[in-house]
Parts: C-alpha cells; sequence; structure tokens
C-alpha cells in the first residue's frame, strides 16, 4: 500500500465516527449485560502463552472481514478476554468497576484530546481539576493554602508527593545538586510496594527504606515509630519523611495517623498518607473517623479509579501548602512556561510529573456535580458494611477464619485445612482461577497463605459471598485429586 492510499478526510468524518462509535456502543452495551449474568465467570482464564498466539494470529485469521466487522470482531474477542469487574462475583484486585456515565466521560477526553501542560491546552478540564482538588482538600480539613491536582495513577502520585519530601526536608538541594548524602523515609511494612520503588527511583535504596514494625492487625505499631527513627539514624541515615497507608494493600487496615502525623511533627519530618484506595472514606460520616489524623499530612493522594467508581487512571495529588506544589519540579521550560511570582495555578506543566496528560478530572467533575459528595458517601458505607459482614460469616463458620480485623472493603481469610493450610490454601486458589465463576486473588502476611478478596462492585452482595464460601467447601469435598488437597 503505498503512503498516499489513505483518505484521511473519509478517516476523520463525523459519519465515520458515528457509526463506528454505534458499532462500539451497542458491543459496549451487550457487553454490560453479559457481564453482570451471574452465570458467567467474572473471568474466563487463559494461559499467557496461548492468548499472545491467539492476538499474534488475530489480524491474519480476520482478514477476510469489512472494516466494519473487523471492528465488531475485536471488541467481541477483547471484551470475551476481560476481567469481568461488573460482574458480582468479582471480588478481585482495588479496580473500580466504573459508572457506565464515568466511562463515557473518557470518550470524551479521547476524542478532544486536550493535554493539561499548559492552560490553553485544556481550559475546561484545568478550571474543573482546582474545583475538585480544592473540594478533596477541604474535605481533609485544609485550609486555602492548600492545592492539588491529578496524576496518572497512585504509583506516579506516591513518587511525586516524596519528591516534594526530598525536595522540602532534606537538608540539601538534590534538585540542583544531586544527592551527597543518605536519606531515609519510615514507613509500614504492609505499605504499597509502590512507595518502595519511589524511594528507590529516588536514590534512597533498600536501606533507605525503613520499616515500621506492625500490630496484629497488619497497622503500624505506634510503639515502633521512635526505634524505626533511631534504626535509620543508626545507619548515617537522614530521615526526611514518614509514610501512612489508609489503608495497607494487603489487609485494607488503616495505620494510626495521628500517631504517625505527630512524630512527623515532633520530628520535623514530612508526613505523607498513600491514600489511594481508603481516602474516599474521608466522604463517609460513618467511617471518616479511620482518617483521623489525615488534617496532619504535608500530603495526601487519593484514587479515583478504586474506591470512587471511576475509570483508570487518575490520582488526586495533594498539598497543604501550594508553594509544595508548584516548587516541586521547579526547571526552566520558556518555549512553553513564563516565569510568575504569582501563583500560577492553571499551568499544570509545573507542578505534574507528565508533561501531557489525559484529561482525567472528567467523571470525577461530572460525578459530583451529576449526584454529589452522598454518592461517594453511600458507596463508602455499604462496600465497608459489606466486608464488616462478610468477615462475621467467616468467623461464625468452623471451616473458615480470617487473618485480621476489617477495616475497608478488604477480607482476607482462609480455609482450615487439618494440615499444610498454607499449601492447601495456594492450591485452592489456583483451582478457583480456572475453575471458578468467582475471582478472587491472593496474600501472604507473616509467611502464611490467605484468600483476599477486595469488594470494588456495588453489586456483590452477601449472598454471592455466602455462595463463594460454600463454593470453595465444595470444592475441597469433591476435588481431592487436587495437589496437596487434604482434608
Amino acid at each position: 500500500m503505498s503512503t498516499n492510499s489513505f483518505d484521511f478526510e473519509q478517516l476523520y468524518s463525523a459519519k465515520g465516527f458515528h457509526e463506528d462509535g454505534t458499532l462500539l456502543l451497542s458491543e459496549l452495551t451487550a457487553y454490560l449485560q453479559q457481564a453482570t449474568d451471574l452465570k458467567a465467570p467474572a473471568l474466563s482464564y487463559v494461559e499467557p502463552d496461548e492468548m499472545l498466539r491467539y492476538w499474534q494470529s488475530w489480524n491474519e485469521e480476520n482478514q477476510h472481514l469489512s472494516d466494519s466487522e473487523r471492528i465488531k470482531k475485536f471488541c467481541t474477542d477483547l471484551l470475551s478476554n476481560t476481567n469481568h469487574l461488573q460482574n458480582p462475583k468479582y471480588v478481585g484486585h482495588q479496580v473500580s468497576a466504573p459508572l457506565p456515565i464515568a466511562s463515557l466521560m473518557m470518550l470524551i477526553g479521547g476524542t478532544s484530546n486536550n493535554g493539561s501542560a499548559v492552560y490553553e491546552m485544556g481550559m475546561a478540564p484545568t478550571a474543573m481539576e482546582r474545583i475538585v482538588t480544592d473540594l478533596l482538600c477541604s474535605k481533609f480539613g485544609w485550609d486555602h493554602h492548600s492545592r492539588g491536582f491529578l496524576t496518572s495513577g497512585g504509583t506516579l502520585a506516591n513518587l511525586t508527593a516524596l519528591l516534594a519530601a526530598r525536595k522540602f526536608k532534606a537538608t540539601e538541594d538534590i534538585w540542583n545538586q544531586g544527592m551527597q548524602k543518605p536519606l531515609a523515609i519510615l514507613v509500614s511494612s504492609q505499605a504499597h510496594y509502590c512507595v518502595d520503588r519511589a524511594a528507590r527511583i529516588m536514590g534512597l535504596g533498600a536501606d533507605g527504606i525503613i520499616s515500621i514494625a506492625v500490630n496484629e492487625n497488619f497497622c503500624t505499631e505506634e510503639n515502633a515509630i521512635e526505634t524505626a527513627y533511631q534504626s535509620a539514624l543508626a545507619k548515617g541515615r537522614e530521615v526526611i519523611a514518614v509514610v501512612g497507608s489508609a489503608p495497607s494493600t494487603s489487609t485494607g487496615n488503616y495505620d494510626n495517623l495521628e500517631a504517625l502525623g505527630k512524630f512527623a511533627k515532633d520530628k520535623d519530618l514530612w508526613f505523607h498518607i498513600d491514600a489511594a484506595h481508603g481516602g474516599p472514606a474521608i466522604f463517609s460520616k460513618k467511617y471518616k473517623h479511620l482518617l483521623k489524623g489525615s488534617e496532619w499530612a504535608d500530603s495526601i493522594i487519593v484514587d479515583g479509579h478504586k474506591m470512587m467508581l471511576m475509570p483508570a487512571l487518575s490520582t488526586a495529588v495533594l498539598f497543604k501548602n501550594k508553594n509544595h506544589a508548584y516548587e516541586n519540579f521547579n526547571q526552566s521550560a520558556a518555549y512553553l512556561l513564563e516565569d510568575s511570582i504569582e501563583e500560577d495555578w492553571y499551568n499544570g506543566a509545573k507542578k505534574t510529573f507528565e508533561c501531557t496528560k489525559t484529561m482525567m478530572v472528567l467523571p470525577w467533575f461530572l460525578l459530583l456535580n451529576l449526584y454529589g459528595e452522598t454518592l461517594f458517601e453511600s458507596y463508602i458505607d455499604r462496600q465497608y458494611d459489606l466486608a464488616r459482614a462478610f468477615a462475621e460469616a467467616i468467623n461464625h463458620s468452623e471451616d473458615f477464619e480470617t487473618a485480621a480485623r476489617v477495616d475497608s472493603n478488604i477480607v482476607c481469610f482462609r480455609y482450615r485445612f487439618k494440615e499444610n493450610i498454607d499449601d492447601q490454601n495456594k492450591q485452592l486458589r489456583a483451582y478457583l482461577l480456572k475453575n471458578s465463576n468467582y475471582y478472587l486473588v491472593q496474600t501472604r502476611l507473616n509467611g502464611s497463605h490467605y484468600l483476599r478478596v477486595s469488594l470494588m462492585n456495588p453489586l456483590t452482595k452477601l449472598d454471592h459471598l455466602r455462595q463463594l464460601l460454600d463454593e470453595i467447601r465444595k470444592v475441597v469435598k469433591t476435588q481431592k485429586h487436587l495437589s496437596n488437597l487434604s482434608l
């Protein structure tokens, strides 16, 4: 095909867009109907190599189809090989089943494709982002001196916040002169692995990540904070920050943020809270106490794509002091930005790691304006209540046990095999992955193996979870041929 064979006017035509869009919307509508079918599996698992071969041959296998037929076939094949988060039996990873209207906002963003590095390239989303992040700052008890922005996910958000900690708490000008002395952060041993990754990217190394011991519920032990701090000093490290988890990833338990915040203040350290998952509890009158102490924080992150019913990928990075938001990435880019002595809130490239980012604010702004804060309160209350009810059902049974107190919508539990309990639960989960309509995950806590559910879908009910327990019982009873399964 020659380079001059494409009719770009036709490729960009509104008529073609309407035809393709109608087809895609029809396919997605059918997908949503099928995804919520309780008789269908949340995930039809395929081995990685088999999936790779399938898509490697996809073009050749479908060359005989027309363009519209290929688009339809592509959608069907793609969606049938995805994890169906809208299925009530999806109880796996911490990713939301987004509200359909929120997902449609990404179509608008993708079509208009306005980045937000500078105001002219994203006028409306820039203003919306200021409104949304100002609201979040106020919910956490901060005043008008605070400021925030959205970025591409919790990993990047944590890195951005910890870079600010390094800039404003380290005794050296690392941004301009490089790192001259070893630094450290204090963080729970149960924190999300991206905090560890961020610290290594910043040059702290493994020795610069000082773990704070946890209690029986896998939350930071208050008495262990000072011990961790002294351990860092003994290694010749300059401690710049304390990181709190709200909640921890494996068990979903909230750290004692108040104790961490007071310690950080006493030692003049930066206090950062990774509230990617559990931050939206701030909207709940019933559960916002879990975030007590967040007002002490210098920075907080909150994901929209976890507990706020939005599609991936979108995370709010909030700073108590707005200057920390603007001075983190202070450098010259004369072709793009002008130096200003006044607050330059509307030029995103001065604040974010990205130079170009999507219009990720659209779902935030629309959901808040359509349904208000009560949408998030209702969702948090429902999912957290459901997790407590499920844990109660587990603990009232004779054949299951939970790993820890339940704070959020995450529950870790296991079947009480009479022997080889860790290996047995590992084998059990492997069997369920390939043979069950449910999709759940696993974790290790203090060296022990547990099944783990994150109750993300607001269509999941307690009856579905009771049925999960019954299905596990049936597997244990009938599948004795499974490797290492014993009663």
